[in-house]
């Protein structure tokens, strides 16, 4: 009896003791970017899931969450949310590709970038120094003044990327940026693809300008550092901080997606974070329709950081007329349903998608979207085809790798018209081998050691064991340019090298003028 009482003593204190185990984490996610959001959420859902106690602050309400996740939402502007829309309405009117994208936030979308910094200095924000945290995860969008803030809270950094590495990011971790043959955000490259001589040229062009680009970025956000931290007493520089992030969750698989890059311990693969181990039940209008779709059905959504009517009107009059007039059923994200391209039967228009959970139902035959990374990951994980319409970014470049490997085809918004638009769809739907290529990867895109999930939860508690795993750090970060590319090596080398052949040269014109007099002096004996 007594032993019993014991056992039952010992199993309350042990449940009692169970949540204590988890960390207190900090998310820092202010992209202003829905589709940012979903994939930072559904990393961290993964830890609260898990025993974690974690605080998010973001600029909007997530769509993903859980019930021991606090949210804190610190959003825009009213000013600054119609000025943002205004912004992406304008570039879904035109073509923009990567550089373009990259001068806007330059420029006239620096409002993205400043919101962020203007965000720490938000009471809501302040209070989380209140607050006693082990780990801060941050997701990058040129934003590396926010380092700062686990400078102040004294906690490990774990950074999170929305794509496969690239060059703001390799820098932070010190995983090495290889043109010859890993591309470019703005270079597109298809799985299995080699890069020949002109593609590599391209590839090392733009890695120069990106390279000029993000040195201007750093200036701007070092200032920043400096205005929101500089007041600090011992405090670390944006430097000494940039050198320290523990890790780098980055959005890709590259064994599946390709190419095959080199990447540092300190670099952990999470592609697919966001979808969902077995897909909730869809709403009950969805589910309905697509049911009652004898011949299949298609999923039209063009990503969340630009509205559907921003699609300039002519553009829209022909998707409509094309869609209406297919046998399959059409989902289509529409936000104005006051406002929709026209009625019919066939077409479903709603203001809010569970695109993963929808693209995980047998139905769906074509996935119409607009290249975003997000959409096109959850598509090859479902084996769904798709048709890209690309509008900016890194989207032009995602849809043309798309295309490359199989999956679908790709056609350039601004150019739709009912003919081309009806006749990629019908290429999509009537040719199998896009069906069966997409199946194929999805198949090894799941082939892992550990799945997305687990790799978050493994890595994310291996830096909080280890007090932020220093000793994953590649020796690089610490390293200058000169000594990271062997310059001052190569200099010494190249100088000894250029003395011994000095020094040779000298001595065979010496051992020549010695040897010329010798022969000169032989002669004139002679003649005498």
């Amino acid at each position: 009896m007594v032993g019993l009482r014991l056992s039952i003593v010992g199993l309350c204190l042990l449940m009692v003791a169970l949540p204590a185990r988890g960390a207190n984490i900090l998310g820092l996610f202010s992209s202003h970017s829905p589709s940012h959001l979903i994939l930072h959420m559904s990393m961290i859902k993964t830890l609260a899931e898990n025993g974690h106690n974690v605080t998010v602050v973001t600029m909007m309400k997530p769509t993903v969450t859980h019930k021991d996740i606090h949210v804190i939402v610190v959003p825009m502007t009213d000013e600054q949310e119609e000025l943002l829309e205004s912004q992406m309405n304008e570039m879904a009117g035109q073509k923009n590709s990567f550089i373009d994208t990259m001068l806007r936030l330059m420029s006239g979308m620096r409002l993205m970038v400043d919101s962020q910094l203007e965000l720490l200095s938000d009471p809501r924000f302040q209070r989380i120094y209140e607050t006693k945290f082990d780990l801060m995860f941050m997701g990058y969008f040129i934003n590396d003044f926010q380092l700062g803030v686990a400078a102040k809270l004294q906690v490990p950094v774990i950074v999170s990327w929305m794509q496969a590495p690239m060059l703001a990011v390799d820098e932070l971790v010190g995983n090495p940026t290889e043109t010859s043959y890993v591309p470019n955000l703005g270079t597109s490259l298809a799985r299995g693809e080699k890069m020949g001589f002109v593609k590599r040229l391209q590839n090392l062009g733009m890695e120069v300008i990106v390279r000029i680009m993000w040195t201007i970025f750093d200036r701007r956000l070092e200032k920043y550092y400096n205005q929101q931290f500089g007041h600090e007493v011992n405090f670390p520089t944006l430097g000494e901080m940039k050198r320290n992030v523990s890790m780098l969750f980055t959005n890709s698989h590259s064994v599946s997606e390709g190419p095959i890059r080199p990447l540092v311990p300190a670099v952990a693969e999470i592609g697919g974070i966001q979808v969902k181990d077995q897909p909730d039940p869809l709403p009950e209008d969805i589910a309905q329709f697509l049911e009652n779709a004898q011949n299949g059905a298609i999923l039209l959504a063009l990503g969340t950081n630009i509205k559907s009517t921003a699609v300039k009107p002519e553009l829209v009059r022909s998707m409509f007329k094309v869609l209406s007039g297919l046998k399959q059923h059409v989902i289509w994200k529409w936000e104005d349903l006051d406002n929709t391209p026209g009625k019919s039967a066939n077409i479903l228009y709603k203001k809010w998608l569970p695109q993963d959970d929808i693209l995980a139902h047998p139905k769906i035959k074509l996935f119409i979207n607009h290249g975003g990374r997000g959409g096109i990951t959850e598509a090859q994980y479902h084996g769904v085809p798709m048709l890209a319409l690309p509008i900016f970014g890194d989207q032009p470049g995602n849809a043309e790798n798309m295309q490359k490997a199989g999956y679908g085809v790709a056609l350039d918004l601004l150019q739709l018209n009912e003919d081309n638009f009806k006749a990629n769809i019908q290429e999509v739907l009537n040719n199998k081998q896009y069906a069966l290529t997409i199946g194929r990867f999805s198949q090894l895109y799941r082939d892992r050691p550990l799945t997305a999930k687990q790799t978050v939860l493994y890595w994310t508690d291996y830096v909080l064991r280890y007090k932020g795993a220093p000793h994953l750090q590649s020796p690089s970060v610490h390293m200058g340019i000169v000594a990271y590319h062997n310059l001052d090596v190569y200099a010494v080398l190249t100088a000894a090298l250029s003395l011994v052949l000095f020094l040779t040269w000298r001595a065979l014109k010496f051992t020549c003028r010695k040897l010329c007099g010798k022969s000169k002096t032989s002669k004139k004996v002679k003649r005498q």
